[in-house]
Formats: C-alpha cells, sequence, structure tokens
C-alpha cells in the first residue's frame, strides 16, 4: 500500500507540473500571403498549412477540381476564402483553426431574435467516443458551430428550424431532426473511405494512399475493443504476416514475435521503437490504453531507414497526446477471474493401478497391486494445484487536454493478476504499475505572418512502469509444478498420513500453513515430487523497474522545412531475490541448510537523432519529401549478485542477517562494454499526382561490434506504386470499383546482435597452470583466450522483395491487400564449429543462410444498415521457411534434448525448415511375434532383433538395412505454415459487440510431458486406452511395459509417435458493452459511460490432447511440450467512464 501511495503522489505532482494555461486563436483574422495556381482543393490544402488548421467540406457541395488562381499578400483567411469563393453560392464557417466550407440547399436567412431558441447537444461515434471538431450546421444558412473536446455543441437556431446536418471529417454526413427537445444526442457513422488515412512511417507519416510499402497498422480504436493486459497481445489475429506465441500462460510471461518467419539462427526478434525511442525486452511495459497506433514494418523498404536493426521487422509504438479542448478524464476499471480452460486426461488412481499391472505382466513379472480398486478415483493433482477463479484487476486513469500553445496527456495505471497454477500461495502472481506523461509546447507560431522561421514546438515524453513476478518454472521435464502435477499418479494422498513418523525422521519435511507435512514421493518417479510441497517452497521475488523517456524539439525554418532533433534514454533495472530454507521432499531432492541470494542487472541505453525533412510541390501534381538525417546510440549494463548461508530467521532472508562469515559469502558481477552504433540515412519521396510513387531509402550504418575493417554497411531500398484507378482510362470503370494499387519494394537490412568485441579475442583469468619443477609445483592462476579470433566478422544481411497489390470496392466497403515476398538472410551470424583446442568459446563467424517466402492477405468489409454498424475483418499468413546453409561442415545441428534416453528431439539441417523435431519414422506395431521376426534386411538379418508382439516398428528411413541413429529425420515442426486472424465489431444504439480469433495450420507439436525413463510415472488416458494389448487392437501405440523407455526395443526412443497436429482455432476476446446515452450521464457530469463484459481465450478447437496448442519456449523450442502453463480463461466485467 505504501509503494502505491507513494506512485500515485508522484502521479499526482507530474500532473501539476503538466497542466499549464493558453489560449487558442480564431483563424478567420490571421494574415498571410498566399501565391498558387491549382485547383481549389490545392488552394485550400496550403491555406490550411498556413495556418496549420483542418477543412471540413462536402464534395458534394464544392467543385474542388476548378482551377483557379491565388496571388494574394498581407490578406485575411476570410479575404482569400471570398476571393476562391466569389460570385457563388459556397459559403464558410471558422471555428478556432477549422473550416467549414457548404453550400447553402435554400435562400440565407438568419433567425429572428423573437423566434429563436437555444440547442445542445453531444455528438458522438459508434463505439460512444465524443467526436471533436464535427461541424454542426442548420442546412440553408450561416448559422453553425463546432463540437467541443466532449463531443458538446451550443447552437441558437430559428423556433421553425426542422433540422441539423453535422459533418466531420472521417465520418458520414448526418441529418438531426428537431423536435420540441433541446437537447440532443447523435451518432454519426464512420467513413468508409481510407485514401487519406495516415499510417506513421520511420521518421515520419504518410497518406496511405501513396503508401509503396507492406506496413500493417492497428489504431487506438482497434485496441479499445479488445481490451489486452499486454501491449503484444493486441496485434494476435490483427494483422498478417506477424506470429506472435505465448512462451507461457503464465501471468507477465513474454510472448515470441516473428515478422514474416524465422530470418535467423542468431536473433529473429523485431526492432521495437516506442515514440522514435528503440527499446529493450519488448514493450510490455506499456500500459495498453496509452497506444494511439501500432505499425509493423515488414518488408525491406519500410525497414531499411532503421539499417542494421531492421532485418527481422520493426514495430513502431506511438503514444497518446493531448488535444485542444476542455479536460478530459477517464477512468478504466475491470475485475475478472481466471481458470484453467482444460485439464489433462490423466490416469486416476485405479486405471493408473491396474496399468502398472498390466506393465509388470508384460515382461513376466507379478501384479504389483492386489486390489487396484481400493484406491477409487484417488488424488486429482490437477485440482490441488489449479487455482480456481484467480482474481484480475486492473485500473486505468488519463488526463488530457489542451490548447493552441500546448497540450497534455498523463496517465497512470495498476494491474493485478493471479497465476491460476499456485496463486493462491503466491506464486505465478504478476503486478504492474505505470506512468506516462506526453506534453507538447508551441514556443512561437510565425506561419501566418512570417515566411522564415515559422514555427518551434517542443516536446517531452517519459514512461515508468514497475513490474512485480513470482513465476513458477513451468515447460520443464526437471520437477516443475504442472509436470509433477501430470506425472505424480493419484495413489498418493496430499498430506502423509503419518505426519510423526515422517517428522521424526525428516524435521524439515515441507509442511502446510497449519503445519500438517506433505506426502512423500519417492525418486522413482523422476525428478518429479509433491507438487504441493513444490508450491509451499519460498519463489524468487523478481521486479523490474524501466523508465523511458525523451524529448525533442521540431523548427519550421521555410514552409515545408522541418528540422527535428530529438533525445532520448531507455533505462532498465532488475531485481532477483530469493532464498531457500533446509527442506526435505525425497532422498534425491533436500536441504540441509539455508541459502539466500540476490542478483541487480542494470542497462542503459540513450539516442540522439536529428532530422531535416523538406515537403515541397513542383508544378502541377509533383509531390517530393525529402529527408536527411543522422542517429548515434549507446547501450551498456552491468550485474552484482552476491550469495550466502545459514539464514538466522527465515521472516528475514537477507544477505547480512545470516550466520555465514563474510569472508565465506559469494560474490561476483561485471560490466558489459559500451555497444554504439552510429548512422546516417535519407529518404527520398515522390509521387505525381497521387498516381504514380516512387520511393528511395539508404542507410549507413557503423557499429563497434565489428572491427575497424568491417564497421560499417549499407542499406539501401527503393519502391513503386501505382494508383491505377487515379488514370484517367479507369474513369469509365463500374461504380462498384473504387480503387486498385500496385507497388512493389526491394531492399536491404541487417543484423548485429552479436554482443561487443566478438571479432577479437579476449583474455579470461579463470585457468590455472602447473609451475615449478619435478617434485615441487603449484596451481597458479593465469589467463587464456576466451574464443578465437575472427577479424573478418562482418553485418548479416537480409534482402527481401515484395510485391503487392491493395483494392476497394464499393466506396472501399470491402478493402483487400495482397502480398507476395522472398526474404533471403545471408552470413547469419552464428558460433562457428572448431575444435575445443582454439580456445574456452567458440568463434563468431558469418557462416550461414536463411530463406522465408510467402503469401499474405488482409480482407475487411465495413457497412451500415440504419443504426446498425459493422466491420469483419480476415486476415491470413502464409510462409515457407528455408535453412540454406548451416555453415558448419556436416551441415546440421542438434538443439533441445529431453532427459532420458529420447536424448535429441530438435534440429537444423540444411535445406529443411528451422528449426524441425527430429527423431524416427515408425510405420504402426507389430501384431504377432512372427511378424516381429519377418522384418529383416536384404541379407536375412532381423531390423529389430529385441522386437515383440506389440512393439513399435521403426523405418529403416536411409534403406541401409540397419536401424541406428542415422535412420532419424524430420518428423515434424512447431512453426505453422498459414496464420489466419478474424476481428468482429458491431453498434446499434449504444450497444457494441467485438470479438477476436486466430488460428494456425500446418504445425505440430512434440509431445515430451511424460518422463519415458522412469516407467511408473503417470500418464495420459489416450496413452493408455490406445495401447496395443493383443492382435489387432492398435496399430499406433505400443504395449505398456515396467521396464524403461519402453523396453529393450525402446518403443519410447524419439520418433514421430511423440508428434501431434498442433493446428488450433481460439477466441481469443469477445466483449459486449453498453454506453448510456450522454442526455442522461451528463447530468452526473459524466460525458461518456460505458459498461462492458469480456471474456479471453473463451473457448480454443483443436486436436492437441495437451494443456495447450501455444507453445513456446526459445528460439528452437518452439512447439516443444514439456508440461505448459495453459493459457487461463477469463471472464470480466468493466466500466469506462469519461468526465
Amino acid at each position: 500500500m505504501q509503494k502505491l501511495t507513494k506512485i500515485f503522489g508522484a502521479f499526482m505532482c507530474w500532473l501539476l507540473l503538466a497542466l499549464a494555461p493558453a489560449w487558442a486563436q480564431d483563424a478567420g483574422d490571421i494574415k498571410l500571403s498566399i501565391s498558387k495556381d491549382g485547383t481549389v482543393k490545392e488552394i485550400l490544402d496550403v491555406l490550411c498549412a498556413k495556418i496549420d488548421g483542418s477543412l471540413l467540406v462536402r464534395s458534394s457541395d464544392v467543385d474542388l477540381h476548378r482551377k483557379v488562381s491565388i496571388q494574394m499578400k498581407d490578406v485575411t483567411v476570410n479575404q482569400v476564402l471570398g476571393k476562391l469563393f466569389g460570385g457563388t453560392d459556397v459559403k464558410w464557417t471558422i471555428s478556432g483553426k477549422q473550416i467549414q466550407i457548404y453550400r447553402p440547399q435554400v435562400r440565407e436567412t438568419q433567425p429572428s431574435q423573437s423566434t429563436k431558441r437555444k440547442l445542445t447537444g453531444i455528438v458522438a461515434d459508434s463505439n460512444g467516443e465524443p467526436v471533436i471538431g464535427a461541424a454542426v450546421m442548420l442546412e440553408g444558412t450561416n448559422v453553425a458551430t463546432t463540437t467541443d473536446a466532449l463531443g458538446q455543441w451550443t447552437l441558437t437556431v430559428p423556433q421553425d428550424a426542422k433540422a441539423l446536418t453535422i459533418v466531420s471529417l472521417g465520418y458520414e454526413d448526418a441529418i438531426l431532426p428537431l423536435g420540441r427537445a433541446t437537447d440532443y444526442y447523435t451518432v454519426i457513422k464512420e467513413s468508409i473511405s481510407v485514401l487519406d488515412e495516415s499510417v506513421v512511417v520511420g521518421y515520419g507519416v504518410q497518406k496511405k494512399s501513396v503508401l509503396t510499402a507492406a506496413i500493417s497498422s492497428v489504431k487506438s480504436d482497434q485496441l479499445s475493443t479488445v481490451a489486452p493486459t499486454r501491449v503484444d497481445n493486441v496485434l494476435r489475429g490483427m494483422v498478417s504476416g506477424v506470429t506472435i506465441t505465448a512462451s507461457s500462460g503464465q501471468p507477465g510471461a513474454a510472448t515470441q514475435v516473428r515478422v514474416r518467419g524465422i530470418g535467423t539462427i542468431n536473433d529473429s526478434n523485431p526492432l521495437y521503437i516506442v515514440d522514435g525511442m528503440p527499446v529493450t525486452g519488448g514493450i510490455e511495459y506499456i500500459n495498453p490504453s496509452d497506444v494511439e497506433s501500432i505499425e509493423i514494418l515488414k518488408d525491406a523498404a519500410s525497414a531499411a531507414i532503421y539499417g542494421s536493426r531492421g532485418a527481422n521487422g520493426v514495430i513502431l509504438v506511438t503514444t497518446k497526446k493531448g488535444s485542444e479542448g476542455k479536460t478530459t478524464v477517464t477512468y478504466n476499471g475491470s475485475y475478472g477471474v481466471s481458470n484453467p480452460w482444460k485439464k489433462l486426461d490423466v490416469l486416476d488412481a485405479t486405471t493408473y493401478a491396474l496399468a502398472i499391472n498390466e506393465m509388470n505382466t508384460n515382461i513376466g513379472n507379478k501384479p504389483t497391486y492386489d486390489d487396484p480398486y481400493s484406491f477409487g478415483k484417488g488424488t486429482d493433482w490437477q485440482d490441488e494445484v489449479f487455482n480456481k477463479n484467480a482474481p484480475m484487476t486492473d485500473h486505468q486513469v488519463s488526463i488530457s487536454g489542451g490548447n493552441a500553445k500546448s497540450n497534455y496527456f498523463i496517465s497512470g495505471s495498476y494491474l493485478y493478476q493471479e497465476g491460476i497454477v499456485g496463486g493462491n500461495y503466491n506464486h505465478s502472481n504478476y503486478g504492474r504499475y505505470t506512468l506516462r506523461a506526453n506534453n507538447n509546447y508551441t514556443l512561437f507560431d510565425r506561419s501566418e505572418t512570417a515566411d522564415v522561421f515559422r514555427k518551434l514546438r517542443l516536446g517531452t515524453n517519459i514512461t515508468y512502469s514497475h513490474d512485480d513476478s513470482k513465476s513458477i518454472n513451468a515447460n520443464s521435464e526437471r520437477g516443475s509444478v504442472l509436470g509433477s502435477a501430470i506425472t505424480i499418479p493419484g495413489i498418493f494422498p496430499v498430506y502423509e498420513k503419518d505426519a510423526d513418523l515422517l517428522l521424526a525422521e525428516h524435521p524439515t519435511a515441507v509442511k502446510d500453513s497449519q503445519g500438517r507435512p506433505f506426502s512423500i514421493v519417492g525418486e522413482q518417479y523422476a525428478a518429479m515430487t509433491n507438487p504441493l510441497a513444490l508450491l509451499h517452497m519460498p519463489v524468487d521475488d523478481y521486479t523490474t523497474d524501466k523508465i523511458v523517456a525523451g524529448g525533442y524539439a521540431e523548427f519550421e525554418i521555410i514552409k515545408g522545412l522541418v528540422l527535428r532533433s530529438s533525445v532520448g534514454a531507455d533505462m532498465y533495472f532488475t531485481k532477483d531475490d530469493g532464498y531457500e530454507l533446509p527442506y526435505y521432499m525425497n532422498s534425491t531432492k533436500q536441504s540441509t541448510s539455508s541459502t539466500v541470494w540476490s542478483t541487480i542487472t542494470r542497462d542503459f541505453s540513450w539516442q540522439v537523432e536529428n532530422t531535416l525533412s523538406y515537403e515541397f510541390t513542383v508544378g502541377n501534381g509533383h509531390n517530393f519529401n525529402v529527408l536527411v538525417g543522422q542517429s548515434a546510440y549507446s547501450h551498456w549494463g552491468d550485474y552484482v549478485s552476491g550469495t550466502s548461508y545459514q539464514i538466522r530467521n527465515e521472516s528475514q532472508p537477507w544477505l547480512d542477517a545470516t550466520d555465514q562469515d563474510a569472508n565465506m559469502r559469494s560474490a561476483y558481477g561485471s560490466p558489459s562494454p559500451y555497444s554504439r552504433l552510429a548512422s546516417y540515412f535519407g529518404r527520398l519521396s515522390y509521387n505525381y499526382d497521387e498516381r504514380y510513387m516512387l520511393e528511395f531509402t539508404f542507410r549507413r550504418d557503423g557499429s563497434s561490434n565489428f572491427s575497424p575493417e568491417n564497421k560499417w554497411a549499407n542499406f539501401p531500398s527503393i519502391s513503386a506504386g501505382w494508383n491505377l484507378t487515379n488514370e484517367k482510362f479507369m474513369e469509365g470503370r463500374p461504380s462498384w470499383f473504387t480503387r486498385a494499387k500496385v507497388r512493389a519494394s526491394w531492399g536491404m537490412n541487417g543484423n548485429q546482435n552479436i554482443g561487443s568485441f566478438a571479432y577479437t579475442s579476449m583474455m579470461q583469468g579463470t585457468a590455472g597452470y602447473m609451475l615449478g619443477i619435478a617434485g615441487i609445483t603449484a596451481l597458479a592462476p593465469g589467463l587464456v583466450p576466451q574464443a578465437y579470433s575472427n577479424a573478418a566478422l562482418k553485418w548479416e544481411e537480409s534482402v527481401q522483395t515484395d510485391i503487392g497489390l491493395d483494392l476497394g470496392f464499393w466506396d472501399n466497403a470491402l478493402s483487400l491487400s495482397l502480398d507476395y515476398y522472398d526474404k533471403r538472410t545471408n552470413g547469419m551470424l552464428m558460433t562457428m564449429s572448431l575444435p575445443s583446442y582454439v580456445g574456452n568459446n567458440l568463434p563468431w563467424g558469418n557462416v550461414g543462410n536463411m530463406k522465408n517466402s510467402g503469401f499474405e492477405f488482409d480482407l475487411t468489409w465495413k457497412h451500415s444498415v440504419a443504426d446498425f454498424n459493422y466491420s469483419i475483418g480476415l486476415n491470413g499468413s502464409y510462409n515457407k521457411n528455408v535453412l540454406v546453409k548451416l555453415g558448419n561442415e556436416t551441415g546440421y545441428q542438434n538443439y533441445d534434448e529431453v532427459l532420458g534416453t529420447l536424448g535429441t528431439i530438435s534440429r537444423g539441417e540444411n535445406g529443411l525448415p528451422f528449426p524441425f523435431f527430429y527423431g524416427w519414422k515408425t510405420d504402426g506395431i507389430f501384431q504377432s511375434d512372427r511378424e516381429a521376426d519377418a522384418y529383416r534386411n536384404a541379407n536375412g538379418e532381423r531390423l529389430q532383433p529385441y522386437a515383440v508382439a506389440g512393439d513399435v516398428k521403426f523405418v529403416d528411413y536411409n534403406e541401409d538395412g540397419v536401424i541406428d541413429d542415422a535412420d532419424r529425420t524430420m518428423i515434424g515442426k512447431g512453426m505453422p505454415d498459414w496464420t489466419f486472424g478474424f476481428n468482429l465489431s458491431a453498434s446499434w444504439k449504444g450497444f457494441d459487440l467485438s470479438a477476436l480469433f486466430s488460428a494456425t495450420l500446418g504445425n505440430d507439436i512434440y509431445d515430451a510431458t511424460r518422463r519415458t525413463d522412469y516407467p511408473l510415472v503417470n500418464m495420459q488416458s489416450h496413452l493408455y486406452e490406445g495401447r496395443w494389448n493383443g492382435p489387432g487392437t492398435s496399430n499406433r501405440l505400443p504395449r505398456i511395459t515396467a521396464e524403461a523407455d519402453g523396453g529393450k526395443n525402446q518403443n519410447w526412443r524419439s520418433s514421430d509417435l511423440m508428434v501431434y497436429d498442433g493446428s488450433f482455432l481460439r477466441c481469443r476476446s469477445l466483449v459486449l458493452g453498453y454506453t448510456v446515452p450522454q442526455n442522461l450521464t451528463r447530468k452526473a457530469l459524466i460525458n461518456k459511460f460505458r459498461v462492458y463484459l469480456s471474456a479471453e481465450n473463451l473457448f480454443t478447437l483443436t486436436s492437441y490432447h495437451g494443456f495447450d496448442p501455444e507453445i513456446s519456449s526459445g528460439g528452437t523450442s518452439l512447439g516443444i511440450d514439456r508440461g505448459v502453463y495453459p493459457q487461463a480463461r477469463t471472464f470480466s466485467a468493466g466500466v469506462n467512464l469519461t468526465f
């Protein structure tokens, strides 16, 4: 509570500093000079740019393509508009810096003072959000106003007025019928057109209509319908080309993000840029409600501006800023409960006893249990460790506002989640606090009066987050809580029956809060022990504090020429505190002493960037945008760790609160070398009348990670586009065919994630040398090279080609984007395979090549029927991955291993997907001894000499007449061929519904949940029910036996028997909400009041029998299930308030 008080105290101080008075200026009287020949639309664009304003105009009212010539000096905006529309019936109104242009439908009149009445109202979108700056007009008159920051308006109209017209950029025009009421609430529909939508690109913003690269975008309104707890989770199912896999269902667990496949063996993580600052460790520190948009730069043309760091894609996160208008306060709060969506179907106590008896009789031994049925159902260990109705609470508050001189956005949030495994014992729980402030200031704005030194803007942003995680070991066969729960048979009770006897023999046996000792499970069950005892052991307290701060200055020198300088910093602190008291679980898992440890890690990065951009137009329709820039980036870190023993008081597990002599404690730590990057970059964008587009990008990076000879590298790109529907020959196309754009790109990116000084050999002081003469020697400390040097080490390069097609139909109600890409990584940075005598560590080298190619599509349909608005989105990605060259002598490399005789289960090999599951292929089950004996090679020798009826028949894959290790091959892969996303949103009279689905096809799962080297462990029901127990009973699963690994035939060696289809369809989010009409909530000073119910991971359709089909534990462990922590099914209720 004290920590929470401090955080929100700091938040209030932040708030007081951010709020500042300012005043707005009406644009109608601004004086300026304008000289332009062109269309009405071009003149209006120039006019708005000069006053930094916005325009509302209906193309049906005004001929925007009419050619005009304007040559005026030192005149007002009203005078320019008078010149532009003189002699026509077009009228305009100006509110603040927004110009509304319209054509009256009847003779213009003014309301009589004796017959007028005052009306008020609110304009909102289909989600209940206020629409700011909407024009509310009385058709046929110049009576008009605009909505404020809360969507509110006030207007005086004649008593006999029948209707008002509401117009807003991005929305369809709306007619508001007038009755006797004086207060109105109006919902306007979003415009389907997407041609003027802008997306964030590297160091700028571009209109979607002239975009030539492959960029996917997710906006804040889409994020708000999903209500996620992590930012990276919102991308699941939202966009094509991005594969996101959860490493665990544990609260706070990281996700694995891959953009267009696995690009390299070294590091396939994308680059994250938050408000211009590259951040380390992902983006989970960001409160999702603070996000304005997320852009994913997928092809080389879009990512090349980031050079050496963009090889695996770039994810740009833009956070929210304040806007001009009244101060707005929002609060979002929710409370939910989480439960496991699935339990593994394992044998109960009776069935387990029957299975063990059968195992023994199959090898000629006597049954172990005389009366298996006496055990009944036994202990359900999964029920014991699962935390039912684990609570989750989320609170978010933000304050925003501004005026013509400044704006601000300040927010704070608190999230707490209990884990569904041991959360009730304070295991696998997670908490997060965040604070954010974005402030922007206009120091001066002379754009209406000066041609030089026109405008200066400053901005600052800072984010602080604090995470507190008490995670448990998950997806492991080495004694994890879940692994024990599915391995320990139900014949064991939770608590020891004879507690006194146990405590007499083992006083440190683990006990619950009431002093009851847990039952002892013997070592015959591998490393697995009583899972409840594990949950009563101390758990590490892992905390993370992260501060990301930045500032910028933006100076408009002349019209269109902008100099921008920015500085940013990313500070990351982690602390891991833990301790262990004397305990006893079984003879192989015990400790007789106490230990306490603490580790602190620090990382610090800073970046300074300067860019100069110039946007201008030459002649009629030749539009240019030129950008040049410089960047400097530096990163360093350090860590320190200490360990001590003999804790005095278990309530004070501190390093200094031990009886261990100070000189006997251990401590270690070191700094990491600086890693620095210097860059120069540029971009030239050109379009002719938004018809033909061409863009060049170039970046030159210099990295301290490489030797002087290879320090610098160049990363170019080129892209082009053609808007076919802007051609004159397309003017006669069918009315339902709205737009068509063809685009293509080629570019090169890089990767330098190898750490500092990998090109040279550093000395390491850990070696011992024998010194002296015969009979008189001593072991003396010395130095040894860490690794063999490689001065030829250079940048990893990724070359990508992309061809895309964007289509729109029925005024863009239906839009479709198609992309084909070919991505090749050359000179992958990997450790080289050399003899160990060359150094302690293997040297780095450019020794491998990888290829990814595929196809993506994004399909969207938006439609409205009366008050019912809905949109449907479908996206899909197909990716084919091939490891072209591994770079070692053998052409393969083994990776993941499982304890026991399963051994190596994943591998990388030339010409195959990376990575893949590795093992033997099978060809059914021997139904008789005769059949087993008949399985022989060309020489008449038995291929499986120890096989008997019920054993697995393995394939002689290389056909050399011997079944051995050489027959192992690819038996599956964890990466899917296809990933799909489906999203739905709908609204009707205050009600809203949203749903998000994701699916995969073509991915496999390697089930390594059962320790086959310990035959007495429990098993899943399908292994027992589908076993062979006589001729014809099964042709897939072998007989069960009490011998390790399935007997002498090794039935349970790594093979396709462990591989299952991992395809799935998951409903990730389902939200139903209702927004109370504002004409009711305004009486309580509430601008918006929305309540909602949500469900996360509502259901999953999959044929896989395990806890969860989403498994990602590491770079090569994708799809390997060792008992993964399952995703939770969460039901929540929440409220959104705006004041």
